[in-house]
């Protein structure tokens, strides 16, 4: 009992652990490939090509005075970046990183939880995120981070319908909600050839859901100037900056699990070599996930912002019909077939 105990909160020590550390290194990613794009250098004074450069950041940041308006709603205004921060971690709990290894007697699971209900949990924590953002927007008294709440608030609940209609198709392929059946279930073909549509839906709605470009127009500085955080500063600040990576790592991790095999090798069965199989799994997922975060950082410094009727055209005249056609006819495929 106390070394299912401990296994588990060493899993959530490496998890928090890993994701906080690719939150740093994603933030210098960023300026490094925003730099190559635009033909300049990036970060490159603080260590060894600037390595050391996100723990100056740290550190600066929380070394910022910590300003709360003075109309504010004060529980709510400190209450919104933990809202935004503990769903963006929570989430990755019911994600499988590998294959897990046998030893102490028992199978150890890479993941947290493993739940019978694994993407539904997900679709219920990330819905949480969003209140985050709207009461930060609103509890700051200031009709630019208001704007940019309400904006995010709608853009959100629009995309996450076509979101959640993409992956149905997955579902019915698999026939199982536990996140571990659907990685298995592609040892043979990913989803991804199985479901392209349903992949281009999930990925489109994904970057709006985490108000990347080009969809953040809950954020977008030209005419918000920072958007639903503009009154933060300090360590709430850097809480809004750690849920919105954290939930980028999260929902590249969800593509990876949910269309790419998650942590499978193609043509190889790492379950048959031991610790070694299990190493390769892990590295398997980490270069997965690390393609589709280079895709995040290409995606910003490549395409320009919608104007935010063109994505509600998008959202709801688009996306959401696509998914249903996709739907229906994979229902029919495996009714008929």
């Amino acid at each position: 009992m106390l070394i299912d105990i401990a296994i588990i909160i060493i899993k959530i020590m490496i998890v928090i652990g890993g994701i906080i550390t690719t939150v740093a290194y994603l933030i210098l990613a960023e300026r490094k490939v925003a730099g190559f794009i635009q033909e300049r250098y990036g970060p490159n004074r603080v260590g060894l090509w600037g390595l050391l450069q996100p723990i100056a950041d740290g550190v600066k940041t929380l070394l910022k005075e910590d300003i709360t308006p003075a109309r504010a709603n004060r529980i709510i205004y400190h209450l919104a970046p933990a809202m935004v921060l503990a769903p963006a971690l929570v989430t990755f709990a019911v994600v499988p990183f590998g294959s897990g290894i046998d030893a102490f007697g028992r199978h150890i699971a890479f993941q947290v939880a493993d739940i019978g209900i694994g993407i539904l949990f997900i679709f219920a924590i990330t819905s949480i995120g969003v209140y985050g953002v709207v009461l930060g927007g609103w509890s700051s008294n200031n009709k630019y981070s208001l704007l940019g709440g309400l904006r995010s608030s709608a853009q959100m609940i629009s995309y996450e319908i076509a979101l959640g209609l993409s992956v149905i198709g997955i579902l019915l392929l698999t026939g199982s909600l536990r996140l571990n059946d659907i990685v298995e279930a592609q040892i043979g073909m990913w989803n991804v050839f199985r479901q392209p549509v349903a992949f281009l839906i999930f990925l489109v709605a994904v970057f709006a859901e985490t108000n990347r470009l080009p969809f953040d127009l809950a954020e977008s500085e030209q005419e918000l100037i920072a958007g639903y955080h503009i009154e933060y500063s300090g360590f709430k600040y850097s809480m809004f900056m750690l849920g919105e990576y954290s939930n980028i790592i999260t929902a590249s991790a969800l593509i990876v699990t949910l269309f790419f095999g998650g942590w499978t090798v193609p043509f190889i069965d790492v379950t048959k070599f031991g610790y070694w199989g299990a190493f390769l799994s892990v590295v398997s997922f980490a270069v997965k996930t690390g393609f589709f975060l280079f895709l995040y950082l290409w995606v910003r410094w490549t395409l320009p912002r919608f104007r935010y009727d063109q994505l509600m055209h998008l959202g709801w005249k688009v996306l959401l019909p696509l998914a249903l056609l996709n739907l229906l006819f994979t229902a029919a495929w495996i009714t008929y077939a």
